[in-house]
């Protein structure tokens, strides 16, 4: 029940539900939010207590997804398309098909947007993340 929980956590927050974000900015500019499925939660029994997790997520054109981090070592991997991704302290990149990111457990997700406004983007997230805690933590 805990990941159900922790999932339909990051569903929230990433379709713009979550008010910190409005704040920091891309959705308030009417940016649209992306779209998350998870493809799987796996507890890891070589390592108690972990799990991992994997999403798929689809930016609409144009879209963006809210300030937040994991408290988890995440790895986005795209698919199609093209996405900008930076956290707090780093710069912004831009990610095309086969290109990865990374972020740790202390990084705060500052920018996570669609590079085009006119194509969709889709990327994976390989979490590794402790089973009690949320897959995504909102930053105010």
């Amino acid at each position: 029940m805990r990941i159900v929980a922790s999932l339909s956590l990051l569903a929230l927050l990433c379709s713009g539900a979550a008010a910190a974000h409005g704040a920091h900015g891309s959705h308030a500019t009417g940016a649209s939010p992306p779209t998350v499925k998870t493809i799987t939660t796996k507890p890891l029994s070589d390592y108690p207590g972990k799990e991992l997790v994997l999403l798929e997520v689809e930016f609409p054109p144009g879209g963006a997804d809210s300030v937040h981090r994991h408290d988890a070592h995440a790895v986005v991997y795209v698919l199609a398309g093209s996405i900008v991704m930076g956290v707090a302290g780093g710069k912004e990149v831009t990610l095309t098909p086969g290109q990865s990111f990374h972020e740790g457990p202390d990084d705060v997700h500052t920018v996570g947007r669609n590079a085009s406004k006119d194509k969709p983007a889709k990327f994976l997230a390989f979490l590794l993340k402790d089973i009690d805690k949320p897959v995504s933590i909102p930053v105010p």
